[in-house]
């Protein structure tokens, strides 16, 4: 953990951590000066543990910060440079942005959406997706983005659960070359909803769909809308979204978040971390049905004014260079991608984003998971030349924006591959142990949030005692995360993924992060999974499966107990693996993340559930005849 790269942009600014440090309430209070108010707020923080109200009496609008108080000065500056997966492309200028989402305001007006009322987006990533999420916070209407990936089964619950109105959906998206038919699932979903009053179809691939009696065209109620709709001035606790976790443990659970916190949270991180200057071209690959995709691809970037790119399709079609082409073509200054996007593109090797000017890129981000410090390094030295920060971020949907991550825009300090840095300023962030005691430097534990922040979740969606129950009742007026991590000697975090993705070893835990960054660290691994099997003696073993970087040709008998030396060198003998299986891939979903849960269904003959966002199905059927090999082989002996 030692090791580590000093270099960074900005200046160093002691002064904004020190405010935030004496008094947090306060500094938050500027911090939410940098948005436009309608009203002022009476009071700055309302805590009642575990419920915040940030801004109690402030009157803002979410629309209004991310479009009207740019047009004097950037009205003719592109917001976005969209390219679909087909080849299509467009450029939409703030002006032209804020005429779309008054006129498509107006259109939710005419099908008689108010203030309170949720409306339920289904779009592929199309401009039309973050005009919607801006029409509806535009008159007070509360947006929950479904992802496109989703099943009729998982739309529906969210469907449901939230009561919308509205559904907004498309006649079909491009994923892989092939017409994901969204419109479709939508008629199967909500075929006998009667709440759901109208559903509003874009048509992107002119695919053929039904028109029954809810449907409306986009095209032709925005050809009869007017483009001016006055923002509904809203309270600063007015919901602007609910946005569902997965549903793998169990029915999703409808997270909500404010406006006055959550924007003052976003503005400021976005600023800190990404250093956002009016010349920068930034590009988050992030699928807006994702916490990112709200954060840091609609709201933050508009709040600032900035302009970025949004692309449709997956990252690696036609081919694996796609998002290297997107760079050199947009000039894009700042890129934020996945550490499971990059391990695929490492599998891939150095040649082809070699092959590409780069040139453009000053700051690199990574979101969704601890990245390894292998990536890292290959990130900082084949991406961004040894001259760019990597700015490493965590947070949670819950979180609402990045709460550790180094801060360009604020600070210069070294960076340590593989450690997200130090918490944003006016966070308490701590590593403790089972009983809420702070554990030394250098001590696994868990991470606890030990004051409020702007950004977080007002409650779970009709769930006041759920909220209570997952977040805060672990440790008193702590937010537990839910993720292991370590704190070094330097105040520096370093995440090791969820305390839930545990194996259990002869009575020894181990993070399933820990052994996966220890494998992909192997100069011939591109990626890893690992999980557990029941074993009467050992309470489970491991089972590992691993992807082999592009045109590695050794011996898998001779890999194998390469990798294994390396565990038990880097980790201990105790995390030995049962087996090593090398697939061509990994479950993943269509955002990119390994489907962790998949690996544990197979692995225990259980039923693997939704599998709607999958990839590609032929990664379950590698892994489960994997498994039936295994099984057979553990009979034999």
């Amino acid at each position: 953990m030692s090791e580590s790269y000093d270099i960074g942009l900005g200046n160093y600014d002691v002064s904004t951590r020190k405010s935030a440090e004496s008094d947090y309430v306060g500094f938050w209070e500027n911090q939410a000066k940098n948005l436009h108010w309608s009203s002022i707020w009476e009071k700055t923080l309302d805590w009642n543990p575990p419920f915040a109200k940030w801004f109690v009496g402030g009157k803002l609008n979410a629309s209004y910060n991310a479009l009207d108080v740019h047009q004097k000065e950037k009205s003719d500056k592109p917001a976005i440079l969209w390219e679909g997966e087909n080849g299509d492309s467009r450029i939409l200028t703030y002006r032209e942005m804020l005429i779309e989402v008054q006129k498509f305001a107006n259109v939710l007006k005419s099908l008689n959406v108010k203030k309170g009322d949720r409306v339920t987006i289904y779009l592929p990533m199309i401009p039309e997706l973050p005009i919607s999420m801006l029409a509806c916070s535009r008159i007070g209407a509360t947006h929950t983005v479904v992802f496109s990936g989703f099943s009729a089964t998982s739309i529906r619950d969210r469907i449901d659960d939230s009561k919308s109105k509205v559904v907004i959906t498309a006649d079909g998206g491009y994923r892989r070359g092939s017409i994901v038919k969204l419109k479709e699932v939508v008629d199967e979903a909500i075929q006998d909803f009667d709440f759901v009053k109208n559903v509003i179809v874009f048509e992107r691939t002119k695919t053929k769909i039904a028109i029954n009696e809810k449907d409306k065209l986009w095209n032709d109620l925005m050809n009869n809308a007017s483009d001016i709709c006055e923002p509904e001035p809203l309270d600063s606790l007015h919901p602007l979204y609910i946005l569902y976790t997965s549903g793998t443990t169990g029915k999703p659970k409808g997270v909500l978040h404010g406006t006055g916190g959550y924007l003052t949270h976003l503005y400021s991180t976005f600023k800190w971390a990404f250093d956002i200057k009016d010349s920068d071209v930034f590009f988050c690959t992030a699928d807006i049905g994702w916490v990112t995709g709200h954060s840091y691809v609609v709201y933050a970037p508009l709040l600032h004014g900035a302009t970025e790119v949004m692309y449709e399709g997956a990252p690696d079609f036609p081919d694996a260079s796609r998002m290297w082409n997107l760079i050199q073509k947009y000039k894009v200054t700042i890129f934020y991608t996945t550490p499971t996007a990059l391990r695929m593109f490492m599998k891939f090797g150095d040649d082809m984003p070699n092959s590409f000017d780069l040139s453009s890129i000053r700051l690199l981000g990574t979101v969704g998971e601890p990245i390894n410090p292998e990536v890292w390094k290959w990130y900082y030295k084949i991406i961004g030349k040894e001259k760019c920060p990597i700015i490493d971020t965590w947070w949670q949907t819950e979180t609402g924006g990045m709460l550790i991550s180094p801060l360009p825009g604020l600070e210069t300090i070294p960076l340590k591959p593989g450690s997200g840095t130090r918490p944003i300023p006016g966070l308490l962030i701590s590593v403790v142990d089972e009983n809420g005691i702070e554990l030394p430097a250098n001590t696994k534990g868990f991470l606890v949030i030990k004051n409020p922040w702007p950004g977080m979740l007002l409650t779970l969606w009709g769930d006041d005692e759920k909220y209570k129950n997952v977040y805060w009742s672990k440790y008193p007026n702590c937010y537990y995360a839910g993720d292991y991590a370590i704190k070094d000697e330097d105040g520096y975090f370093w995440l090791l993924g969820r305390a839930d993705d545990v194996l259990k070893i002869a009575g020894h835990r181990i993070g399933t992060a820990e052994l996966e960054s220890c494998i992909v660290s192997h100069d011939d691994i591109a990626e890893s999974a690992v999980c557990g099997i029941p074993d009467e003696v050992k309470g489970e073993v491991i089972i590992v499966f691993a992807v082999l970087k592009e045109n590695v040709e050794k011996n898998p008998d001779v890999l194998e107990k390469e990798l294994i030396s390396k565990i038990r060198t880097d980790i201990g003998s105790i995390a030995t693996p049962k087996q090593i299986y090398f697939v061509s891939k990994l479950p993943k979903t269509r955002s990119g993340k390994i489907m962790r849960r998949l690996l544990k269904a197979i692995a225990n003959n259980e039923h693997i559930g939704d599998v709607s966002t999958l990839e590609d199905g032929a990664a379950v059927t590698e892994i489960q005849t994997a498994f039936e090999e295994l099984g057979k082989s553990i009979k034999e002996k």
